[in-house]
Formats: structure tokens, C-alpha cells, sequence
């Protein structure tokens, strides 16, 4: 069963994502903050992540350079989602090094079918690492 780490500041979202995703055949972690997050990636290095830019504690765009800091976290395809539209935001989290990025609210298949590419092909951090 692959599993995905769940990082949302929003309770009703975080609930309804996890069971939705569970429902989906997904081992599914859940935590409202970065600082968290960080700790249960470590432990159970997910398959996937996806944080909410703004989560209690630490902020996504922090949650992500400690992630590509870790060996055992570099590697794990990160979504990050937003309720900010702004291309500049877009942008930012990609030169970060996020995977990919959605904007809420956002359909649930469109998330499933980006959860599955990422899982199923692997980060780009993942594949550039592998090829050194």
C-alpha cells in the first residue's frame, strides 16, 4: 500500500482529503503543522507529500528545504497546495524544489491523478539523484 503524508492547516480538508484518499487504497499520515510533518516524513518516509503553504508551526516553505536536507526525505515527490493563485507563488515553490503545486479549492480527482503521476514516476529530485 503506498502511502502519502498529509500536511494541512485546514481540519475539515485534512479529514476529508485523508478519507478520501484512504478510500483510494492510500496509507494516508495527517498532521495540521510543518514542524510535524517533518518528524512523521522521517519515520515513515511517504511516498508522497503534500503541505499546505500555510501550516501551524512552520510554514510549507520551510517544511520543504529541511526535507531536501534529509537523505532519507530528498527523494519523496512533494505537492504543494495553496489557496493562493498567484503565478509568483507558482513559481517560487517550484524553484524550491517542489514537484508540483495545486491551488484549492481544487477537484479531488484532479489531486488523485497528480498524487498518482508523482508516485507512480517518481521527484525529479529522486530521478536526477539516482542518475549521479
Amino acid at each position: 500500500m503506498k502511502t502519502i503524508l498529509l500536511i494541512e492547516n485546514n481540519t475539515h480538508i485534512r479529514e476529508n482529503l485523508t478519507e478520501y484518499l484512504e478510500m483510494e487504497n492510500y496509507r494516508i499520515f495527517a498532521t495540521n503543522n510543518g514542524k510535524s510533518g517533518i518528524e512523521i516524513a522521517k519515520e515513515q518516509v511517504p511516498d508522497l507529500i503534500i503541505c499546505d503553504v500555510l501550516t501551524h508551526e512552520m510554514p510549507g516553505h520551510q517544511v520543504l528545504p529541511s526535507l531536501l536536507a534529509t537523505i532519507q526525505t530528498v527523494g519523496i515527490p512533494f505537492i504543494f497546495s495553496t489557496s493562493m493563485p498567484d503565478k509568483i507563488n507558482r513559481t517560487n515553490a517550484l524553484k524550491l524544489g517542489a514537484d508540483d503545486y495545486i491551488i484549492k479549492p481544487f477537484e479531488i480527482e484532479t489531486l488523485l491523478n497528480m498524487a498518482n503521476t508523482w508516485i507512480t514516476s517518481g521527484s525529479k529530485r529522486r530521478r536526477t539523484i539516482s542518475a549521479n
